[in-house]
């Protein structure tokens, strides 16, 4: 009986309006074969076709030493574009060892799609019963680092392929067992997303931290969190991984003779991250307190360290290594005061991005300690605040930074500078050169700056940057007038205040809020209400103001 109900639905679809549907979903070996001329395909060199074949993927070629959540990127969907690629595995032999090289170099396991088809897989991912019509969904992330983990146990040659490896925080934190297991063969990883408590040696994270340390010796990324003091002072006895690039310390309780000898272990370290770290002073800078040396550091982050000073830098970049090797600073509530950056630039001369945060509570005297002076110098975050703000002030404490700065930068002290960050909205009016006189002889106003700045300003630091791009004078021929280019603003009503704007700028209204920013009053469609001047209009007063109030 089944057969014949499988022959009657067969005739009832060639004989109904279901018969072209029917016809067009044939498998595409019955269709006429049309080959035509040579495949010039085949003749590319596979070095060639797989970069043309990472254009369909093309965050499987990225090679950032960031998470999964901090290496998205916008306007497209990863999965999708993986799967893609995946189907481009499927044409040819020559295109499966491309599309595998790609695949497997940077691999990420996103949670869900960034497109219109996860509205469809989240309902194919519950699991349903007859008895249950709502089912728990499945997870699908979990399911990949199976599935994943199981390829390359299975598969050497594509295991020896896989450089970087993310995954979601809670996959990660949920899936030690598999993810040990994972990372027990790949010999040539680089970076992993890792569960929090491998950084302070949880007893969870034990096996997967011996694994990391025996199998995965090309590591480029490490952090220690309070609670691995002991591990890390292991390090310069062990030696796991002597290709560590980045190394990122928090809270650990450790001396500066410790810190110096583990990091003179790891020769190939360019980046270091010194964060809540009381008892790490001036003296790893010198050599004759330690048995090695501090070694040279390209991008050095301090924040909440204030036993380093401005001294103890002068002593560090004293040495030729050093000073060649430093090109990017950050310090954030340290000891080395904003009035001492001077120092700090006078000894760096390579040095091309600085940013500073600092609490202030007196004003500078600007006459009393030498001008900031930097050539090499490109992007500066000069993010000065005043601790309390005085009502019988003139101005806070913070505003003679900036007007300490902008005379630095006007004089062209600072010749290379592109980017600046501040929090002070009169810092634009501070880099305006002076006016020149109407019928004056001079070619035009004096400024310091040699190319277009980008000046990102705001009054507190919860606010949004406010860009002004403020661009060298130019002087015209005519003899006796000069003009100099005013500051142009890039704030879009539009955009910045939000979409009850509308599109017209014209149509908004803009209210201050006191702190340097406008406060988002949506416009009313309707005439605005008016006061109640009778009982005649309270009815109509009222219909347009339930509008008006949403």
């Amino acid at each position: 009986m089944k057969f014949l109900q499988h022959m009657r639905s067969k005739s009832r679809l060639k004989n109904g309006n279901e018969a072209h549907v029917y016809e067009d979903n044939l498998p595409l070996s019955r269709s006429p074969k049309n080959r035509t001329g040579r495949d010039l395909i085949s003749t590319l060199p596979l070095k060639l076709l797989t970069n043309v074949l990472s254009h369909i993927c093309p965050h499987a070629l990225d090679d950032n030493y960031s998470s999964l959540e901090e290496s998205m990127r916008d306007g497209g969907c990863m999965l999708c574009d993986m799967r893609d690629l995946a189907q481009c595995a499927l044409v040819s032999r020559r295109f499966l060892i491309a599309t595998q090289t790609i695949l497997y170099h940077n691999v990420r396991m996103d949670p869900v799609h960034y497109c219109e088809r996860e509205i469809d897989l989240a309902v194919k991912r519950k699991r349903k019963s007859f008895f249950e019509r709502n089912g728990e969904p499945v997870d699908a992330p979990k399911q990949r680092v199976e599935q994943f983990s199981r390829t390359v146990r299975d598969n050497q040659s594509l295991a020896i392929q896989v450089e970087f490896l993310k995954m979601p925080y809670m996959t990660r934190e949920t899936c030690i067992a598999d993810l040990a297991r994972t990372v027990s063969v790949l010999p040539n990883l680089k970076y992993v997303d890792l569960p929090e408590g491998i950084y302070s040696d949880d007893r969870s994270c034990l096996t997967l931290k011996q694994e990391l340390e025996v199998r995965c010796a090309d590591l480029r990324k490490m952090r220690y969190l309070h609670g691995a003091e002991r591990s890390f002072a292991l390090l310069s006895q062990l030696r796991p991984w002597q290709n560590l690039e980045i190394l990122e310390l928090t809270r650990l309780e450790i001396e500066p003779t410790t810190l110096v000898s583990v990091m003179a272990s790891f020769p190939a370290l360019h980046e270091l991250k010194l964060e809540d770290s009381p008892l790490i002073d001036d003296s790893i800078f010198y050599q004759k307190f330690s048995t090695s040396s501090f070694p040279p550091i390209t991008t050095f982050v301090l924040q909440n360290t204030p036993r380093l000073t401005a001294g103890g830098f002068e002593a560090y970049l004293s040495r030729p290594e050093t000073r060649e090797a430093l090109t990017h600073l950050t310090i954030l509530d340290t000891g080395v005061l904003p009035s001492e950056v001077y120092r700090i630039l006078a000894a760096a001369p390579y040095l091309r991005s600085l940013r500073i945060n600092q609490s202030v509570q007196r004003a500078l005297i600007p006459s009393a300690i030498p001008p900031l002076r930097s050539r090499s110098l490109e992007i500066l975050r000069f993010e000065i605040e005043s601790t309390s703000t005085s009502p019988h002030d003139l101005q806070p404490p913070s505003e003679s930074y900036y007007q300490y700065l902008s005379s630095a930068i006007l004089v062209g002290n600072m010749p290379s500078l592109t980017s600046l960050y501040a929090l002070s909205t009169s810092l634009p009016s501070l880099l305006l050169p002076p006016p020149a006189a109407p019928f004056a002889n001079s070619k035009g106003p004096s400024s310091g700056l040699q190319q277009p700045l980008m000046l990102y300003t705001k009054s507190i630091p919860e606010h949004d940057w406010y860009l002004t791009v403020i661009s060298p004078p130019t002087s015209t021929n005519r003899r006796g007038s000069a003009t100099a280019t005013r500051p142009i603003s890039f704030y879009n009503g539009s955009t910045q205040l939000g979409p009850q704007w509308g599109d017209k700028a014209r149509d908004s209204v803009i209210v201050g809020n006191g702190f340097g920013g406008f406060l988002a009053v949506p416009s009313e469609d309707g005439p605005r209400p008016s006061s109640s001047g009778g009982h005649k209009h309270k009815h109509s007063w009222s219909k347009s103001s339930r509008g008006w109030m949403g």
